[in-house]
């Protein structure tokens, strides 16, 4: 029964318009009071979730990503992506797709991807004759590259969820093959698209002028290795490396690029202790609620409810899969990541899937839910960008889709796209 009052009362509060984080924490209230436990489980449970020492890791990203954008780095990446694929049929497209793929591992986040690559190119797209539906979904829909690019701080999430026995630096590179694939997936949409409704070519710039581009946007591209390789390396802990991003991202876009003047350092501050205190009190909120279901025997009563339906393994990563999806369209990314983790992880790995697989894929899916109506907020970023009504965007979509869903299945049956890097460079 405290099930029942829990998701009773969880659904209750969002059907009035009750924020997420809020709707977990009082339907966890709910069910504990149910269960006659003291209110200040809660209060507890929430503490507890975000006093992680590893999470210190999450808001450092977050700044340095801000840091980031504003002090220049987006526009040169930009810049070299059009110089790269600019030429291509529908090349604007092609250099949408490119910029969130390498300005993801900046930023780390599809809100920030929507809103630094759809500030510039989605203006753009449309004054050289591009239909603004298209414009916006191709920035929606590779703007969630950056979950699975290093850094993701949200795979820091995932890693604590799991139970912080798994190493961040192998999650961050297996995501790196994944983000690829998903991203050639998407070029492939994106010029299918631009063939069937004739968009423009542009002519080639030349090598000189992909060679200059890539020099001017070399310091914002070199913080991936910085903290990539310094990981792995064992020069820094993920938590130190986040910290190192913060001073790396200050020294380039203050020293090299020269953008980052006193207002928008105060803006990039102001907003990443905006993000953080959001995330941090999702993350308190959802480790409440995980705490409910695991001390209502959820996990296992789903373990052995999806178990009696089939012994296929494909069938049930299928499950997990759909599963994911529908959950990532409904609800925000950082709690899911808390309170699916412990339920579908021993599954998976009951049926043979490696954690560090099952943590790419559970990022991907989650993924999706971002640009997936009724929460998809990036979805709905990109449609505030782009000034065009969401039924609208909605109804052209599917075949970025189809590219994530081609992507997430590839992932899912092939272990070896998650798991090559990782194991490689272990040696």
């Amino acid at each position: 029964m405290s099930l029942v009052v829990l998701a009773i009362a969880f659904v209750v509060f969002l059907v009035i318009g009750m924020p997420i984080a809020f709707s977990l924490a009082l339907s966890s209230l709910a069910a504990i009071l149910f269960m006659d436990l003291s209110p200040l489980v809660v209060l507890q449970r929430m503490s507890s979730g975000f006093s992680v020492f590893a999470l210190i890791a999450i808001p450092f990203f977050i700044y340095s990503g801000e840091i980031m954008l504003r002090g220049g780095a987006a526009d040169r990446i930009v810049a070299f992506a059009q110089s790269l694929v600019g030429h291509k049929r529908g090349g604007l497209g092609q250099v949408n797709v490119l910029t969130s793929l390498l300005f993801g591992g900046i930023s780390g986040s599809a809100i920030a991807g929507v809103s630094a690559v759809g500030g510039v190119l989605i203006p753009k797209m449309k004054e050289e004759g591009y239909s603004a539906d298209y414009a916006v979904n191709v920035t929606v829909a590779s703007s969630v590259l950056g979950l699975v690019i290093p850094p993701s701080h949200n795979m820091i999430l995932f890693a604590i969820a799991a139970g912080g026995s798994l190493s961040v630096g192998d999650l961050f590179l297996a995501g790196v093959v994944p983000g690829i694939l998903t991203a050639a997936l998407l070029a492939i949409a994106a010029y299918w698209i631009a063939v069937k409704r004739g968009y423009p070519v542009k002519p080639f710039g030349g090598w000189g002028n992909v060679l200059r581009c890539f020099v001017a946007a070399m310091p914002g591209l070199m913080m991936i290795l910085i903290i990539v390789g310094g990981i792995r390396l064992g020069i820094f802990t993920p938590t130190e490396a986040s910290a190192v991003a913060v001073i790396y991202g200050l020294a380039i876009t203050a020293f090299v690029y020269r953008e980052l003047d006193w207002r928008a350092f105060m803006a990039a501050t102001r907003d990443a202790a905006r993000t953080t205190a959001s995330v941090l009190f999702l993350i308190g909120a959802a480790s409440a609620f995980g705490w409910v279901l695991a001390a209502s025997d959820a996990p296992t009563m789903v373990s052995d409810l999806m178990g009696g339906i089939t012994d296929n393994p494909i069938i049930m990563f299928l499950m997990i899969n759909i599963a994911l999806l529908m959950l990532g369209a409904v609800m925000d990314m950082a709690p899911l990541i808390i309170i699916t983790t412990p339920i579908f992880l021993p599954i998976a790995m009951k049926f043979g899937m490696d954690p560090v697989q099952f943590g790419v894929m559970l990022i991907m899916n989650l993924g999706v839910g971002l640009i997936t109506p009724p929460v998809g907020t990036a979805l709905f970023v990109g449609c505030s960008v782009g000034k065009v009504r969401i039924e609208q965007v909605v109804k052209s979509v599917w075949p970025f889709y189809f590219a994530h869903f081609g992507a997430i299945m590839a992932v899912t049956f092939v272990p070896a796209f998650s798991l090559w890097l990782p194991h490689l460079l272990k040696g």
